[in-house]
């Protein structure tokens, strides 16, 4: 249920098209479908202005699939992160509809597309080949909320003319989202060159003594830059919706 549809539903019973009765039917399934093993939340666009997404990783997918259809029955857009390369596939074949992307480990469905009051475009700016699967899934994210956005990847410490050939994107986007793994250091350099929030992504990208992200975290966390604030390792999910609700108006 998104807010449009919610006061076009108050509309019609206005304006006498629709009956208590009628409306109290499509109203029936909320705020949440209970399926027993998940309780699917119909309201949260209502409340934050996004429709629940599906965490993936876990699920079998039968659980998948019936979550899927629940919101794609309630109409609503379907997100799934983090989804198995296996039941992705089993997905596609029960709902055709459903775009899969391998690099991000996402699956889609769009039944309206979102049109937020935005500020400005959100970048995503990666510093190696390596950390795209995090990065991408914060521009899957970003699509499906539908939030304007641009990439910029490649361009870590370890070679910053790459970096400053970019700076033209990195000085017009109205929030950043900086995916590093190694030390971690990249979201510091960004940060010293822009005046726009900067949301650091460590990720498990790194040797031995990266300690699986850990070092990348640390290394953020500890950034000399002002401002920089930094999300969970390989969490491009959760700094995708800090950046979308920083751009909404």
């Amino acid at each position: 249920m998104t807010p449009g549809r919610l006061r076009d539903l108050l509309a019609e019973i206005e304006g006498g098209s629709l009956s208590a009765t009628d409306a109290l039917e499509k109203l029936k399934h909320l705020p949440f479908d209970d399926l027993g093993f998940a309780r699917v939340d119909h309201h949260r666009e209502l409340r934050l202005g996004f429709p629940e997404v599906v965490f993936g990783e876990g699920k079998a997918a039968p659980q998948i699939i019936a979550i899927a259809t629940r919101l794609r029955d309630a109409g609503q857009n379907v997100l799934i992160t983090r989804i198995a390369h296996e039941a992705a596939a089993t997905l596609c074949e029960k709902i055709p509809e459903v775009v899969h992307d391998p690099v991000s480990r996402t699956a889609s469905l769009t039944v309206e597309a979102p049109k937020p009051d935005t500020r400005g475009s959100i970048l995503v700016v990666a510093a190696g080949t390596t950390d795209l699967p995090v990065a991408e899934e914060a521009v899957r994210t970003l699509e499906a909320f539908g939030h304007p956005h641009e990439r910029l990847y490649d361009v870590g410490v370890s070679g910053l003319h790459r970096l400053m050939a970019g700076k033209q994107q990195l000085v017009n986007a109205s929030v950043l989202i900086v995916v590093a793994g190694m030390e971690g250091a990249l979201p510091s350099v960004v940060a010293g060159l822009v005046d726009r929030p900067v949301i650091g992504v460590p990720t498990s990208v790194g040797y031995g003594v990266s300690f699986g992200g850990l070092a990348a975290l640390l290394g953020m966390l500890n950034s000399c830059a002002a401002g920089v604030v930094v999300v969970n390792i390989d969490n491009g999910f959760g700094a995708a919706v800090a950046a979308s609700t920083i751009n909404r108006r």
